[in-house]
Parts: structure tokens; sequence; C-alpha cells
């Protein structure tokens, strides 16, 4: 989107103001660049804090909530600078638009890569700082007193000298008339007593009693409800569409062509919609990718493993020469497959379209991204088009870095200008045209000198480019996707190797199936823990050497690294004897800012059925903004890691998806959840993210702890690829 024009703000945006007006308080920060409210006469400063007459504080949240707890985690960081009662906080979404027409105030709206609290960290601690000071300052001005003297405690600012006191709701408007400060101190962490607390979530209620309301239970009076049919196949096309049958069905109202594509039906439900479109006659042309399947992107990621050129993620030493020179050579390959995000509410979203104004609504993890999206496809100026945020029913990165439903809804809609158009994937569109986990292979071999050590490795990883496949423009100057190498960067990093290995070269074969890739929770990540923590395995037991000693060796110069995996070892009793028939296993890696680690116990069945009994799992985040919630985090973090690891997997026959449902995308049942143990050992200093790291390191563990029990390596994701029945 190039046009940035800014779009004209919604009634909904002053819902708040209108509040102020009255006797309230809109407080912020100024980032770089951003405007001050454009009416003087009007009690609001800028962005992030609303402060009613009755007392209510609503926090301003730019970032995305899914279930991750990032709404609650930011309101905790506003509250706690600014002094409030935590009983009297709510939130409220700004939107993309508002977003553009006060030079983006809010800053980033994307939430993905576990950053939603940590790269607002500083800026929304600023906003309550700020709010704070100048609700103490017009207090102060009242009693002619200096603003040093007084002191806030839940709301309430107090004057020790004189006995006064007022609250924060009828100084207000009088603070909201004041120039907002700069460069405000902020608290040390060690004197929170809101943040760096396990606070009760601010969307829970509404999620236990039903009255949340999520993209896919939006109602607006006269909406229409669409389904959508897109081609089955990667780039083809709409040939031809028999709709006379169809049209005359009950309740349809259009039969439209979306794009080269697609065709939707527009009915009075979503019911008649999704049986109108499935009855449709369409004929596709399948164009170049009709013939692709998982044998023929195995072929080519295979042909990458041997390929003389390569772009270098991380080198030291001489790989080649340590191998040639090595008492041993220890050599495997891995596979990991595409994955589908599987999020439970499907993509959805709901447009209403005119020549002059395009509004969409709908569940997004970038709403900025999901503006551009919606301008593009209305054909018109960002200041002419908004979108309205909504709770999602999980994302998982689909909803974040491409919004293709977004396009499609806007279509749809202009073919009924004025109509709320309500478009809901099914389960089986959802399914088969995802933005898939990228499919990779990796060979590893490592050289080991007389005394069993580690000398020399060299990883290729030969497969797909999340950054090539949806974002070229974020590649490397030389073509180089950064992402396929996160886990297993130089040090300094946010998502560092950690062990030293004198000779190491670590390289990517780009081959790009036509499949389309995405960021599925995690990332490069959960591939890259589970081929270098498995084969790391591998290459332990054949130096006769126990894995963690392994380990531990080569992390002398990567402490954080080592305390988390040495955390988990205590807690799993290492160096005791299991149960009987269970056995260990153990993985590190550090991710999106954060070291993690893990230890699981396992068994395996005569039948070769995986039971994982236990985990433990240890988070180093620097700084912990809810320790509860991210106990809650690294548990979820598990069902979907084992997911992943036991069962996810998308196959490719005739150019399509073949997995169309949970019948044939499996995931973790209740009964197979294992017992999870979160340690979080904050050390200060940093500030990492929590919704994704320890994903990574849940099947490495256990595919370790497999091997402990069966003799048995898993070198195919998912575990059910191999052979674990005992002779």
């Amino acid at each position: 989107m190039t046009d940035t024009a800014f779009p004209a703000l919604s009634r909904r945006f002053f819902l708040a103001g209108s509040a102020a007006a009255a006797g309230g308080l809109a407080l912020g920060f100024d980032l770089p660049g951003a405007a001050a409210a454009p009416d003087a006469a009007t009690p609001e400063i800028n962005a992030w804090v609303v402060v009613r007459p009755d007392e209510t504080v609503v926090i301003r949240i730019a970032r995305s909530e899914m279930g991750q707890g990032t709404l609650t985690g930011l309101a905790q960081l506003v509250a706690e600078e600014l002094g409030c009662d935590w009983a009297r906080v709510t939130t409220e979404y700004p939107t993309p638009g508002q977003n553009l027409a006060r030079n983006r105030a809010w800053g980033d709206f994307s939430t993905g890569g576990s950053r939603g609290i940590r790269e607002s960290y500083v800026a929304v601690r600023q906003g309550g700082a700020a709010a704070r000071t100048m609700l103490v300052a017009a207090a102060a001005a009242e009693w002619k007193a200096s603003p040093g003297e007084c002191r806030v405690e839940k709301g309430v600012i107090h004057h020790p000298a004189s006995g006064r006191s007022t609250t924060f709701g009828k100084v207000a408007a009088a603070a909201g008339r004041m120039e907002v400060p700069k460069d405000v101190p902020l608290k040390d962490p060690k004197d929170w007593t809101i943040a760096g607390h396990p606070v009760k979530r601010l969307d829970t209620l509404e999620k236990t009693d039903g009255s949340q309301v999520y993209g896919i239970d939006l109602k607006l009076p006269g909406m229409l409800n669409a389904a959508i049919r897109d081609c089955p196949v990667v780039g083809g096309t709409v040939k031809s569409v028999d709709a006379a049958a169809v049209e005359k069905m009950p309740g349809v109202r259009k039969v439209v062509r979306v794009g080269d594509s697609a065709v939707a039906v527009v009915a009075d439900t979503f019911w008649r919609a999704k049986q109108a479109v499935e009855a449709l006659q369409i004929v596709w042309d399948e164009g170049p990718n009709a013939k692709v399947s998982s044998e023929t992107i195995a072929a080519t990621l295979k042909e990458g493993l041997d390929a003389s050129e390569a772009f270098v993620g991380n080198k030291a030493g001489d790989a080649g020469a340590a191998l040639k020179g090595a008492a041993k050579v220890i050599e495997a390959t891995y596979a990991y497959p595409f994955q589908n995000h599987a999020t439970m509410e499907p993509m959805n979203a709901t447009a209403r379209w005119t020549p002059e104004r395009c509004e969409v609504w709908t569940p997004t993890q970038n709403g900025e991204a999901a503006l551009a999206a919606t301008a593009e496809a209305a054909g018109l100026s960002a200041r002419q088009c908004d979108v309205t945020k909504i709770h999602l029913g999980g994302g998982f990165g689909r909803r974040g870095a491409t919004h293709d439903w977004v396009r499609q809804v806007v279509l749809i809609a202009k073919e009924l200008p004025g109509t709320p158009v309500k478009l809901i994937w099914t389960r089986e569109e959802d399914m088969t045209h995802g933005r898939y986990h990228p499919v990779t292979q990796c060979r590893m071999r490592a050289a080991l000198d007389e005394a069993g050590n580690l000398t020399g490795l060299h990883m290729r990883i030969s497969g797909q480019s999340i950054l090539a496949g949806i974002i070229p423009g974020r590649l490397a100057p030389d073509g180089k996707d950064p992402v396929v190498f996160q886990g297993l960067n130089p040090g300094g990093a946010e998502a560092a190797i950690g062990y030293t290995i004198p000779n190491l070269l670590i390289d990517h074969a780009m081959r790009n199936p036509p499949i389309i890739p995405g960021f599925w929770r995690g990332v490069n990540t959960n591939p890259n823990a589970i081929y270098l923590e498995c084969f790391l395995d591998e290459v332990a037991h054949a130096a006769g050497k126990d894995p963690l000693a392994f380990r531990r060796k080569l992390m002398e110069k990567h402490p954080k690294h080592l305390a988390v995996l040495n955390a988990v070892a205590e807690r799993i009793g290492w160096d005791t004897k299991p149960a009987a028939g269970v056995h260990r296993g153990l993985a590190q890696i550090m991710g999106f800012g954060s070291y993690v680690a893990a230890a699981a116990e396992v068994s395996v069945a005569d039948d070769g059925k995986i039971k994982v009994h236990r985990i433990v799992a240890a988070t180093d985040p620097g700084v912990a903004i809810n320790p509860q919630q991210i106990e809650a985090q690294v548990a979820g973090s598990f069902v979907y890691g084992l997911s992943a690891a036991l069962y996810g997997e998308c196959t490719v026959k005739d150019g399509r998806i073949e997995q169309t449902n949970f019948d044939s995308y499996p995931v973790l049942r209740l009964d197979e959840m294992p017992k999870v143990e979160a340690i979080l050992m904050p050390s200060g200093g940093f500030i990492g993210g929590v919704g994704e790291p320890t994903i990574a390191v849940a099947a490495p563990a256990v595919l370790n702890a497999v091997f402990a029990a069966t003799g048995k390596r898993v070198r195919q994701i998912p575990a059910r690829h191999t052979d674990l029945k005992r002779a």
C-alpha cells in the first residue's frame, strides 16, 4: 500500500474520548512523529490511557489477543507505571485507520514472533508513567503543593503533609490540559506490584460465560453470509462455472467470481451459502502445479542436500577439513513436513463496501496488514478504509503476514454495495488453503576425534524459504532467508546456537515448491531444534557419552543456555533411575529472545504407541511480566509442539493438500497430554518472548526419550512414520 493518507476517525474511536470530554482524561506518550490530538479543547493527550470520571481506566492495546495473554500483559505494564487500581482496568483496541490518522501513535500493530509484549515493553511503560506524572501534577496544582510531595496508590493521589487525597477521575480533565512530559523515569522492576505478578487475565470472564464475540460470531444489521471455493491447486484458476441452478436455491442472493481462482455464494444464512457453493459446477484450470506431489517435492529437497551452492548462516573454522581428518564421522538425514496452523476458528471476515468507504471486521494478527489488503481490494485510498480488530480464535501466524480472506470478503462485498457480508471459510477450505509450515530436509555430518570430542559439524538444510514465498522484499541482499537459521545463528542473535563447535558450517540450499509457506508458530526454530538436538543426541551416543554431559562440555561459553538445561535435568532427576519402562530425553535452544530447555519422560508400548508421561520445561525470558500466564503458555506450547511431532503432516497429491479436516489432521487429545512442570527463571537485563520458544524443545526432548526407550531414531516427522514396534 503506497497511499498513506489519513483515514477518517470512526465513532468507535471516540467512545472513550466522549467519556473524557465529560470530565475524563485520555493519556499517553509521544512516539517519534506521533501527533497530538487535533482538538485542543478535548482533554485527550494522545494514545494509551483513558481515565473516566467513574475511575475506570481504559488501556488501549495495539497488539492482538489470541489466547496468549498479550492484552493482559501489556495492560499490566501500563497499569504498573500509572499506579491505578487493577480491579478498575479494562481495555480496547484502536484501529489501524486511527493509527494512520494519528501518525502511527500506537506504533506497530503486528503480533507475531513472540514480540507482542517485548517490542512494546518500554513504549507502553512510558505511556503509563507520563499519565501518572500528569495526574499527580494536576492534583498538586489544585493543592498548591509540589508534585514530589505526592504519592500514588491504586488510583488515589495522596499528599501526606496535608492529609489530602483525590482520585484519578477527579483530576483527569485538568491533567489533560497539561503538556506531556518527556523522559519520565520508569519504575525498577523490583518495585513492581502489578507487572511481574500473576494477576487475573482481563479476557477470562467473557470467554467463560460465552459473551466474547469472535469474528465468526459478529452480527450486523442487514448482514448477508458468504461461503467460498478456491481452486484446490495453487496457481490454478476458474475455467468455467455453472451458477444457474444454484441461483435458484433458497436464500441465495448472488454468485460471485472472486479474482481468477475462486467462486463465492452469498445467501441469507451461512448454511445456505455453504450448501449452494458446494453444489456449484466448477471446472478448474489447474495450471502448472497439478502434478506436484509429496514425492516430487521430497526429490527436489534431496537434490538440494548435495548442491554445490548454498547460503551460509553460521560458519566457524573449517568444517570440511575437520570431517576429512576425523577419527569418526556420524551422519544422519532428517525431514520436516508441511504443517497446518489448524486454528479452531477458520478464516473469516465481514466487510461493508460503498464507493466512498470500506469497513472490515476481522480477527487479525496485524491490523495494518489487514488495512493494506482492504484498501487494495476495495480500490480505495487508506483514508477511506478501516479495520476493526476482533479477538482471534487462534492465530499461530496464519492471521499475520497474509490476509487472503480479507481480500476475498472485500471483493465479494463490492458486488453488494452498502450491504455487510460475512465470509466464513469452511474447515475444508481452511485446511486446504493455508500458509503452511515450510518443508525442509537436513543432512548433518559430525566429526569426532579419538577421545570422542566433537570437532566439526556441517548442517545442510534443504528446503523452503518463507520470505521468498510471501515477503521476498525481506530477503537479505544476497537472497538469503535469515529465518531459516533460527536457533542456529552465531552468538548475539536472538536465536543463537548454544554450543561452541570449533569447526562449524550451517547452510541452506533454497528449494521452493509451489505450496505457499507461512509463519507457523515457532517457525524454523521447531525443525532446527529437532535437527540439532536429536543429532547431537546421536553423536553423544556414538561417542559413548551421556547426552547431558556431552552437551555441557560444548556449552561452557553459553551460561544462559546451560542454566536452563541444568534446571530441567535436575528437576527431571537425570542422574536417578526412572520408573520401570520410562525413559528420558532432553533438549535446549534459544528462540525469540528467550532461553529454553525441556526434559521428557516417555514410554513406548509393544505396539509402538508413544506415551509422554511428564515434561519439565525451563524458560529464561529475562523479565517475567505475568508468571502465571507464562506457565500457561509453556503448557499450551507443548500441546502444539507434541501435536506436530506425533501427528502433524500435510501431504500433497495432484497439486492438492490431502488433509481436509481433523480426522486426517489429528491433534493431541486430552488423554495424551503429559504432566507439565514449568520452571521460570528470569535472569533480568533483557526481555524475550514466551509464546513460541518452548514449542521447539517439545519434540526433540520426546524423540530423544523415544530412542532411549527403543533404540530407534525418529528422523522423519511426524513420529508415526517410524516403526517403533518391538520385534
